[in-house]
């Protein structure tokens, strides 16, 4: 069983000493190595030439001497802000991040692992009207969500870690959204469905526009590799943009954004699209849960308290885009999921994000209306080998959601 709150030296410096002995009378010893001590004796007159020299492995500056280096001390490593080596691993000081990086790598898949067949089909001769307005839309606002994603992590978050088993995970992180992003193309490619059209969609559908955007806010200001998280506002800016991007981007939006193809799925229908979003939600809901994790060290380690205003105005303006969002993707409702069900399903998750993230639960008394979905990430799946490629998700039913 995943545990996401629990997952699952020193050594010495050798320092080379050489002596040089010169003969022939007094001679001047020059030498271009730093931190030379010389002691002279004349040999033939019974002074000696004694050179303590430190080996300085091909560079000469005082700071990269092996003499002045320390062994890291895994207590000295911090998330951020910290001083040790980032680039010596061990010893760890978080081994629930490298935890992290082998259960992902666990985790391996591609688009093409999934048989597409089906979907063709199905698009193209069983989808309603109003089913195809809501499978084209959610692929829309994926599409692009993604790729904020990878560049969130790998331009905003990682660079900013300090402590190289973090970053690790976090380079996974990039590699998984690039390939959800190629998964979504591939289910657009497969079925036939207009690719410059679907991708604009971001730009001209206002309702999916509006949550880019709500994104690219809380995002783009800390796009940028010379913050310095020792000032107190920066890292107060940094920690909420990124509690936002953990706790509702990636925990709320891409968990519950996944919930109308999962419906369809429900009743037989893209069921090839439907298993890929379950392969892509298990990556996110790991996601979730170390940028969750990492925004609790960071609290704890940098002692702060989380402003409780910007907090309650981040719920209430994903919460009206969310809104705004299901009413347009579900203008009318299909079989068995409606718009007034995703928000509420929303509204639940997001009280769940907040109890991981010891802050207070923005929407008491919101009802978990599709109990379902939790089953997505926990279903293991068989395969007929003659069929289709064996994709068994290894860690996916030991997921613990709580």
């Amino acid at each position: 069983m995943l545990n996401w709150n629990d997952p699952t030296a020193e050594f010495q410096v050798n320092e080379s000493v050489a002596k040089d002995s010169m003969a022939n009378h007094e001679t001047e010893v020059t030498s271009s190595i730093e931190k030379i001590n010389v002691t002279e004796k004349t040999i033939d007159s019974g002074i000696e030439i004694k050179s303590d020299y430190r080996k300085v492995n091909g560079d000469s500056s005082p700071a990269s001497t092996a003499h002045d280096m320390k062994p890291v001390r895994a207590e000295d490593k911090r998330v951020i802000n910290g001083e040790s080596d980032v680039n010596q691993l061990a010893p760890f000081k978080y081994p629930w991040a490298w935890n992290f990086f082998l259960n992902a790598n666990k985790n391996h898949w591609t688009p093409l692992d999934i048989n597409m067949t089906g979907d063709v089909q199905d698009y193209h001769h069983k989808l309603t009207v109003e089913e195809k307005h809501v499978y084209e839309n959610v692929l829309a606002y994926l599409t692009t969500s993604d790729i904020l994603a990878m560049r969130n992590v790998g331009l905003a978050v990682m660079e900013k870690m300090t402590a190289p088993e973090l970053q690790i995970y976090q380079a996974r992180q990039v590699y998984e959204e690039a390939l959800h992003t190629w998964t979504y193309q591939h289910c657009i490619e497969s079925i036939g469905i207009e690719q410059s059209e679907i991708y604009n969609r971001y730009r001209v559908v206002p309702q999916i526009n509006q949550k880019i955007q709500l994104a690219n806010r809380k995002i783009n200001s800390v796009l940028r590799a010379d913050i310095d998280l020792k000032d107190k506002d920066e890292l107060d800016n940094f920690v909420h943009s990124y509690l936002f991007f953990a706790g509702v981007f990636e925990g709320c939006w891409f968990y519950n954004g996944f919930s109308p193809i999962f419906a369809l799925q429900r009743r037989g229908l893209m069921t090839g699209t439907a298993e890929q979003l379950q392969y892509i939600m298990r990556d996110e809901v790991l996601h979730c849960a170390f940028g969750i994790r990492v925004i609790n060290e960071i609290v704890k380690e940098e002692n702060m308290l989380l402003d409780e205003k910007r907090l309650r105005n981040m719920w209430d303006e994903c919460e009206a885009a969310e809104i705004d969002y299901a009413h347009y993707i579900l203008r009318d409702p299909v079989l068995g999921y409606n718009a007034e069900d995703h928000i509420e399903q929303f509204r639940f998750i997001a009280n769940r994000r907040a109890s991981q993230l010891n802050i207070a639960e923005p929407f008491p008394g919101a009802r978990n209306v599709l109990s379902w979905l939790d089953e997505q990430a926990n279903m293991r799946k068989e395969k007929n080998f003659f069929e289709t490629r064996v994709t068994e998700y290894q860690t996916g039913s030991a997921l613990n959601w709580d």
